[in-house]
């Protein structure tokens, strides 16, 4: 879901498909007049009129875009399916004890909710801008991984029934990394909303001799509009705070030296350490190389790989 999604924002595919219906667009036209019928609607949008009518858009080129899109929605069917049955199978089995039965229940939320969220989205590029909310896109990616975190926790709630040793003081920094990845999740889905990647393809400074470039406060007049709405101090602030991230990471991990840990516990901050300097990596290179859809997509995926590694320690050091 993670990969496909990363494609259809990569592919600009996201506005293809313009209305929302549970059954009816499960699967795409089916025959040639309603692929020319869909694609007539789709004309009517923003997208068309002001960007791709320039381009000689032909329908071939509209199937292509369309199949992302539809294709992220069916996978999105399915993660329902794949919770739903199973969930209500092991209900009328009576397999599944109070506090599992609420945590499915949040889960079930959630995974409704990000739904609802992706079309809200997809409506913000649908009225008078042919792109979506930066903000809108950035809120559908980052609850994505929350969703996904907190599925992961709830398995290892069930694959590790019995509590190992907490060390409160790693926990408090675990906790702390978290938060300051998740603030780094939000701003990767700022960067990719508004195209902040396509600029400033230098490193370590954003150009020559500048840590922090002019542009951050020439293009906003207030320093909430320069860090969240402009594409230079929001590229500012995900550079900046990638070095906050492996920073804390690193801390974690020569604190962890001091104690002694069960095996899970030192993987996991072991890992840690690896997939951060990993992502880190192929940020820079992402950025040197002006966002090809390769590396902004292994980027993406990379993200999600330390965002579970980082819930895994974090449960082995919590429970």
């Amino acid at each position: 879901m993670v990969i496909v999604g990363g494609i259809t924002r990569l592919t600009n595919s996201g506005l293809s498909m313009t209305d929302w219906h549970l059954v009816t667009d499960t699967f795409p036209p089916l025959t040639e007049a309603k692929w020319q019928e869909t694609f007539e609607r789709y004309k009517q949008f923003p997208e068309y009129q002001k960007i791709n009518i320039h381009n000689d858009f032909t329908l071939s080129d509209y199937k292509f875009i369309y199949f992302w899109e539809w294709f992220h929605r069916f996978i999105g069917r399915i993660i329902g399916l794949v919770f739903i049955v199973p969930f209500f199978y092991f209900l009328a089995r009576k397999k599944l004890d109070k506090s599992t039965i609420k945590k499915c229940i949040i889960l079930l939320g959630m995974g409704g909710f990000q739904g609802f969220l992706g079309w809200f989205m997809v409506k913000s590029g649908l009225i008078d801008n042919p792109d979506v909310s930066h903000f809108r896109l950035s809120l559908h990616l980052t609850f994505a991984f929350i969703t996904f975190a907190y599925t992961l926790w709830v398995a290892l709630d069930l694959i590790y029934p019995n509590e190992a040793a907490i060390i409160l003081p790693l926990k408090k920094i675990a906790r702390i990394a978290l938060v300051f990845l998740i603030i780094q999740i939000i701003y990767g889905g700022f960067v990719a909303g508004l195209n902040a990647g396509l600029i400033h393809n230098h490193w370590p400074l954003m150009s020559e001799g500048q840590f922090m470039h002019e542009s951050v406060i020439l293009e906003k007049n207030s320093w909430l509009l320069r860090l969240t709405e402009g594409k230079s101090g929001v590229q500012f602030v995900h550079r900046t705070m990638a070095y906050v991230v492996v920073g804390l990471i690193l801390f974690l991990y020569f604190k962890s030296r001091k104690y002694t840990l069960s095996a899970q516990q030192q993987n996991g901050i072991n890992t840690l350490v690896v997939i951060v300097f990993l992502q880190f990596t192929l940020g820079v290179f992402t950025l040197l190389y002006g966002v090809p859809m390769w590396l902004g997509l292994t980027h993406q995926v990379v993200a999600f790989l330390l965002l579970a590694t980082m819930t895994y320690t974090l449960h082995r050091l919590s429970k």
